[in-house]
């Protein structure tokens, strides 16, 4: 069973969880409006993950990374929201400067080592930041973040091999929201249990509910102690759902309706609050105030990106080679 949280705590992951499905909206809508173009891949519905996961670490200690569906783990992590929009934005105030927008969020002070465009590219990234870990003797676990269709690709089980050999300290977690684009993963992958890939690599595995906040937190909680102490990988699938296409020009059409409905009504911002009202931790009206701050915090940082300077001519003969 489930360890009980603090009224604190849920109050807490429930504003966070409310601020990543706010800010994505408003970036839904920027992109719309023609703010920033390109590729932009969105996190409704997946928040409880990343609440649930990075509540459990060592923040700004502890190594994160991961794919291109990259907006909200870093303001979990730390990063102020309007730094965030202004990568997006292309504006010199963001995270990278900039150069980075929707797929590139990046924070070596927060030690979020970026969201990464190519499909699997961030595994054996994060099996290395595992090595530098283990080589350096470091109290530290890398966690990798990665979307159920990266599986496939050759760089995953290849890294996963070198971490399961060497022992390293890596947390690799698949995002497993049934979809690889507009391909059911049931498709693609001949397992029922996705963390089953593990067993090929004599590797610790985990299955994880990503739509309750409290599990995904409770459960993160006790895999990254162990983690910690053995030294020893784990591949973790944590079950979800993204309730919006692949990226912004993916209409979704792939999906019926009675599925759309039947996981919307397993919002992960429905059943933390029906564990709140249960609990006492919030009354009926504290969900409007809630509401109220986050919208505050979430036009803030958009008139603060909106406003702020683009990089200057100059800038493009910096930061290109190291």
């Amino acid at each position: 069973m489930a360890q009980k949280l603090s009224n604190q705590l849920l109050v807490a992951f429930y504003k966070e969880m409310l601020l990543g499905r706010r800010i994505e909206e408003r970036v839904g809508q920027l992109y719309v409006q023609q703010k920033f173009s390109g590729f932009c891949h969105l996190y409704i519905g997946q928040e409880a993950v990343g609440t649930g996961c990075l509540n459990a670490i060592r923040k700004g200690q502890d190594y994160v990374i991961t794919g291109y569906r990259d907006h909200f783990l870093p303001i979990i992590l730390g990063m102020d929201p309007g730094m965030m929009l202004s990568e997006l934005l292309g504006k010199v105030t963001g995270c990278a400067r900039g150069k980075g927008g929707s797929m590139h969020m990046f924070s070596e002070k927060l030690r979020f080592m970026g969201g990464h465009g190519i499909v699997g590219g961030q595994v054996p990234l994060a099996v290395g930041a595992a090595w530098k870990i283990k080589y350096n003797k470091e109290d530290n676990v890398a966690l990798c973040f990665l979307g159920d269709a990266a599986i496939n690709q050759g760089q995953f089980h290849e890294a996963l091999n070198m971490a399961a050999i060497w022992d390293l300290p890596c947390i690799i977690i698949i995002e497993n929201n049934m979809y690889g684009m507009g391909t059911a993963i049931s498709r693609t992958c001949s397992l029922n249990n996705l963390a089953d890939r593990a067993k090929g690599y004599n590797m610790r595995q985990a299955i994880v509910d990503g739509r309750n906040v409290v599990n995904t937190y409770n459960q993160m909680k006790e895999i990254v102690e162990e983690t910690r102490k053995t030294s020893k990988p784990i591949l973790v699938e944590i079950q979800t759902y993204r309730f919006r296409g692949h990226s912004v020009s993916d209409p979704g059409n792939y999906r019926t309706k009675e599925e759309v409905e039947k996981e919307r009504s397993r919002d992960c911002l429905i059943l933390l609050k029906d564990i709140m009202l249960q609990q006492k931790a919030a009354k009926e009206d504290d969900f409007e105030t809630y509401e109220e701050e986050i919208a505050d915090i979430v036009e803030k940082a958009v008139t603060f990106a909106d406003e702020a300077p683009e990089p200057g001519l100059e800038e493009i003969y910096e930061h290109v080679l190291v």
